[in-house]
């Protein structure tokens, strides 16, 4: 042991070891209030890093999911008027037949052929998704092919939903300018047929039943087909969103999330090595004294 009294080295070093211990007790009681592992960027910075990147992703597939769900949405809402479109097309074809029935009231059938087929355009020029047409693509911009929704994180991973091709022409949503377009001509002269049928004009109907008709329930079928297609694709993309988010939130834990119980023994133990620096210091603090002896 020195003597020297204008330095205490031994009280020196207690004093170090003593905010050592304070500073590890301080970083666990902080992680412990937080329940964070990194509190700032020097608590890790390569893992703060990889984890905001790794949040940013998780928020950007969030979004995505959501767009999926919109989408699947969207195509069901499409799908069900649809469906009951080609049942009004079906009904038509059975008053044509029953019009072929010598005893039958062509007049009452063809303004029941009338009715169906107002509904029928009604339904095109109405049928609407968050006040988006979905069966006539009003507005669109030069080139649009269909619906584009963003199904990943990246800008450029991007789903475009196009059944409206066999019913509309470009179906867009983008506002770009364009003018408004109607249904493909096959379908509207299906439509102007159905539409101006007299009781003399049935038989002109049923003449043409295997060529507009038919066109026009095959426009319906494959934008039908269409749409199954695109919700098999968003089931496969909800399935892998759900799946990336999941491992990329548990990647974000393992980097940003404190381990409390660890936290709680690192907390203790620093706590009691702090008590005991702090009885050292203080009876290092106390060795010069003995030097009074000397000069006693």
């Amino acid at each position: 042991m020195g003597f020297q009294i204008n330095t205490n080295i031994g009280a020196l070093k207690a004093y170090n070891a003593l905010a050592k211990l304070n500073s590890k007790a301080e970083k666990s009681q902080i992680r412990l209030a937080t329940q964070k592992r990194i509190n700032s960027v020097a608590d890790d910075t390569s893992g703060f890093n990889v984890g905001k990147s790794l949040e940013q992703k998780v928020k950007l597939m969030q979004a995505a999911q959501g767009n999926v769900g919109s989408a699947k949405d969207m195509l069901a809402t499409a799908e069900s008027q649809l469906i009951s479109i080609k049942d009004m097309l079906t009904q038509i074809k059975a008053k044509i037949a029953d019009a072929s029935n010598p005893a039958a009231d062509k007049a009452a059938i063809a303004n029941d052929i009338k009715s169906i087929g107002l509904e029928i355009d009604s339904a095109i020029a109405t049928t609407k998704f968050n006040n988006t047409n979905l069966l006539m693509s009003g507005t669109s911009g030069t080139g649009a092919s269909g619906f584009s929704f963003q199904t990943g994180a990246a800008s450029t991973d991007k789903l475009v939903v196009d059944y409206g091709k066999y019913l509309g022409g470009d179906v867009d949503v983008d506002g770009t300018g364009g003018t408004a377009k109607d249904v493909h001509a096959d379908v509207r002269t299906s439509l102007n047929l159905i539409l101006g049928v007299t009781e003399s004009t049935i038989s002109d109907i049923n003449s043409t039943a295997n060529t507009e008709l038919d066109d026009f329930e095959s426009a319906i079928d494959n934008a039908l087909g269409s749409i199954g297609n695109s919700v098999q694709r968003l089931d496969a993309k909800d399935d892998f969103l759900t799946s990336a988010i999941a491992n990329s939130q548990a990647s974000v834990s393992r980097l940003f999330d404190a381990d409390m119980a660890l936290e709680q023994l690192n907390a203790t133990k620093a706590s009691i090595g702090g008590q005991a620096a702090t009885a050292m210091l203080a009876q290092l603090n106390m060795s010069p004294q003995q030097v009074l002896q000397l000069l006693g």
